[in-house]
């Protein structure tokens, strides 16, 4: 998405300033990875996720390599060398080699019927998993393993997720949101095991597998295993290549590598210690990409401010910034749990520096702001709980949130 993205923005700039070939590992043009979920849990067809079929690469002059991954990059030719043998020369190069998922160090990871979950070949083989099977466990409790879950729960299976934390999508969410989480999606038929190591995933008398065991020496019978426990940045090329990599292709503000004429964007990129996974940061990146290759070089990446707006199986949440408080932050929080509501606001120094919100997240947009622009709530602190439209001269007009890789 990052590096199609890119290539958009340059054809807005400069349509006519190079020849662009693309290489792509999987044997489709560029789709949203976002609606993998919707497609897993029937919502959506793989056709209705393409972004650029195969007639905008034509139209453009494109030449698309599908189904071939580089495997070397000579950056004394300026070439790159695909798996198959096939070559393209470049004068600049942009990486978009995303991520990989987190396997785990543990036996059993090679066994038929357990799968990760990032692409459509992944989607496909859980679907066509859930269609011959019954029983799936699920590791990971974060927002990949829940829509996983909750897929393969409307596809007729049943579900265990398995989490190493005390709650659910930590990362997102204070124990009470996660809480009002679990609640509504244990009524909707999913169990879970919490603070729960596996230990080992076991193969049956056919060699697919069986069972899930844990630490504790309890287990789960599985029939599929879905491994859902993140991801790292795929670096291996660039690596390879000789290029500076820590958690990511370290990169400048103009998004070029320590070898200016290479560049990277979205979730392979290590942009000022910090390697992105949601899309708005991804987006920020091709645009200042774009154009800087489009030599305008007016655009610098600054980096982020985290927030994450995110509809978990019909329900929407939201998060931004230290959501979690501590030392000198106090909270002001409203619950509503007839509702399935629950907004916790963090201050500090007389400023909003955290936001969770569950079940109504209408007011993300407008906390975000002031999050962001990190001014002082000390005039509308009595009204802050109640949003954006009360508000009077605070109000702001909500800007669209980016949205989880």
């Amino acid at each position: 998405m990052a590096g199609m993205r890119t290539i958009e923005e340059l054809l807005k700039l400069a349509p006519e300033l190079y020849d662009i070939t693309v290489f792509g590992t999987e044997p489709h043009p560029n789709y949203n990875r976002i609606l993998l979920s919707p497609v897993l849990a029937g919502e959506h067809t793989l056709q209705e996720i393409m972004l650029n079929d195969l007639d905008w690469y034509a139209q453009h002059n494109i030449r698309l390599h599908l189904g071939k991954t580089i495997t070397e990059i000579d950056r004394i030719k300026r070439v790159v060398i695909a798996g198959d043998g096939t070559t393209a020369e470049y004068d600049r190069l942009l990486l978009a080699t995303g991520s990989n998922p987190v396997l785990l160090p543990i036996p059993g990871m090679n066994l038929p019927g357990v799968l990760t979950y990032r692409d459509i070949a992944d989607t496909e083989n859980m679907i066509a998993a859930a269609a011959r099977h019954r029983r799936a466990v699920v590791i990971g409790g974060g927002l990949l393993g829940l829509e996983a879950a909750n897929g393969l729960k409307l596809r007729g299976m049943d579900v265990t997720v398995v989490h190493l934390a005390e709650w659910l999508m930590e990362r997102q969410l204070d124990r009470t949101a996660a809480k009002m989480l679990q609640d509504s999606l244990q009524k909707k038929g999913l169990r879970f095991r919490l603070v729960t190591q596996t230990a080992e995933i076991v193969a049956g008398e056919s060699g697919n597998v069986a069972a899930v065991r844990f630490k504790d020496g309890d287990s789960e019978t599985a029939d599929l295993v879905v491994v859902a426990v993140g991801i790292r940045p795929n670096t291996a090329i660039a690596e390879k290549a000789g290029l500076h990599c820590s958690r990511g292709v370290v990169v400048s503000d103009t998004m070029q590598s320590y070898d200016p004429r290479i560049y990277a964007v979205g979730e392979c990129a290590n942009h000022r210690g910090i390697a992105y996974g949601l899309v708005a940061p991804l987006f920020d990146m091709a645009k200042v990409c774009a154009n800087h290759l489009a030599f305008q070089g007016i655009g610098h990446y600054k980096g982020s401010l985290m927030s994450t707006k995110l509809k978990v199986t019909g329900i929407d949440l939201f998060s931004a910034g230290d959501f979690q408080g501590g030392d000198g932050s106090e909270d002001i929080t409203l619950l509503d749990p007839i509702h399935g509501v629950y907004k916790k606001l963090v201050i500090k120094d007389d400023k909003l520096i955290g936001s969770v919100l569950y079940g109504d997240t209408v007011d993300g947009a407008w906390y975000f702001q002031l999050l962001r622009e990190g001014r002082k709530i000390n005039d509308i602190r009595d009204r802050l709980m109640f949003g954006g439209p009360n508000v009077g001269d605070a109000r702001v007009t909500p800007s669209e949130l980016p949205a989880h890789v």
